[in-house]
């Protein structure tokens, strides 16, 4: 438990605008998290970014303060400007231990969340660890931290109303474009084939909109949500030469420079003048900055849904106290779960020692004896072999784990 340590910078301390600059190209991300566990190191890994924070699970021995982190960032990171540097390091959360596995509870019941009770926050962090742990970057001690991390969230869900008339980031924005009063048949351009961009299709598919065209890095994946949307696929490419119009563009991309430039956002426009609408749930947003200066837009962003956050903070508040407690109870459980599998690592050479131990006195200790038998007795001899050896394997297993439970 010890050695579990976070790095988070989460919309609490950092402007979710400047919030983007952490972000870690997807490209790079694999090799980057292998070339900062080989240099500080450390044992398991992953990282997890959503629209409101930015987050790296680690197991290790070092110590884990502000200077590491500036260290950490500035390997992951290489070329940020020191002011930056200097800024991030400072608002970076550090936990340690059982505030560490706290913190990591807390964040998949979303009771960090942007929007508490959000449940998008539990799928988000699974995925983050699945795609690390196939690229090699965790091992057994993380794998417990997160089993103990899906089940207090899924029983916080199950046990609790803080997900209620559920809310999410994406819920608010289609909320907000909903206000726009836009007709069925509107154009609208889906830019990212990700987990955001298809749930706000599922709210525009159950609101009847049908006119749909959809750009993705990976061509296959913007096939499948055109498909599911009967629409056109694109790559982004096609975003610079795209002249078919539209009235709504809704982005959310991993990419960590903007995707609609002002160049492109001409092109999208095809000399039209009125106002359109950029739903940008990107964090950093893919929506230049200069295009918001230069074209009339109803823009949409993460940013501005904080108000309505914090209502929903307000909504839910009785149902924290409740949540908090079974985290709390989760917690007690796995320092338990966490000791036996401290046991079970412990004694796993017990059955390789036991079965040296047998095959030394059948072929050497009691070797003329035994060779001595008849073959029915030598039978019975192998059968009441087996059956001692189960046993001495498997009662000091679970003696040793009754202890552990009976001392909590």
């Amino acid at each position: 438990m010890k050695y579990l340590k976070v790095i988070a910078f989460t919309h609490k301390q950092i402007e979710l605008k400047e919030l983007g600059k952490l972000v870690i190209c997807q490209e790079n991300l694999t090799q980057k998290l292998h070339d900062v566990k080989a240099e500080f190191g450390i044992d398991e890994i992953f990282y997890l970014a959503t629209c409101n924070r930015v987050e790296f699970i680690m197991i290790t021995q070092q110590v884990v303060d502000k200077p590491f982190a500036k260290k950490f960032i500035e390997k992951l990171n290489s070329g940020m400007c020191p002011q930056h540097m200097g800024a991030f390091v400072d608002a970076a959360c550090i936990y340690e231990g059982k505030e560490a596995l706290n913190h990591l509870l807390r964040t998949s019941c979303s009771l960090e969340s942007l929007i508490v009770g959000e449940k998008e926050i539990l799928a988000q962090l699974r995925k983050a660890y699945e795609d690390c742990k196939e690229a090699g970057l965790t091992g057994d001690g993380l794998r417990m931290f997160m089993e103990c991390t899906v089940k207090t969230a899924k029983e916080v869900y199950t046990h609790t109303n803080i997900s209620r008339n559920p809310i999410s980031v994406v819920s608010l924005a289609y909320r907000k474009l909903n206000d726009l009063k836009l007709c069925c048949n509107a154009r609208i351009l889906i830019i990212g084939a990700g987990e955001t961009n298809r749930n706000i299709s599922k709210y525009l598919q159950k609101h009847k909109f049908s006119n749909f065209a959809v750009f993705n890095r990976t061509v296959a994946k913007a096939q499948q949500l055109a498909a599911d949307l009967n629409g056109e696929a694109y790559d982004l490419e096609a975003l610079k030469s795209y002249n078919k119009g539209f009235d709504v563009i809704i982005t959310c991309t991993s990419a960590v420079e903007p995707i609609i430039t002002p160049e492109i956002y001409a092109t999208l426009l095809n000399g039209c003048k009125h106002r359109k609408t950029i739903v940008d749930l990107a964090i950093p947003n893919d929506t230049a900055p200069e295009v918001l200066e230069q074209f009339p837009v109803n823009f949409i962003e993460v940013h501005s849904l904080n108000e309505v956050a914090k209502r929903n903070l307000q909504e839910r508040y009785q149902e924290l106290t409740h949540a908090e407690e079974i985290i709390e109870q989760n917690i007690c459980e796995f320092l338990i779960q966490q000791k036996q599998r401290r046991v079970e690592l412990a004694m796993r050479q017990v059955p390789e020692k036991i079965k040296e131990i047998r095959n030394t006195a059948i072929n050497t200790v009691f070797a003329d004896e035994v060779q001595g038998m008849d073959e029915q007795s030598r039978q019975v001899l192998e059968r009441v072999m087996n059956y001692m050896e189960k046993k001495y394997i498997s009662v000091p297993m679970v003696m040793a784990k009754d202890i552990l439970i009976n001392n909590n």
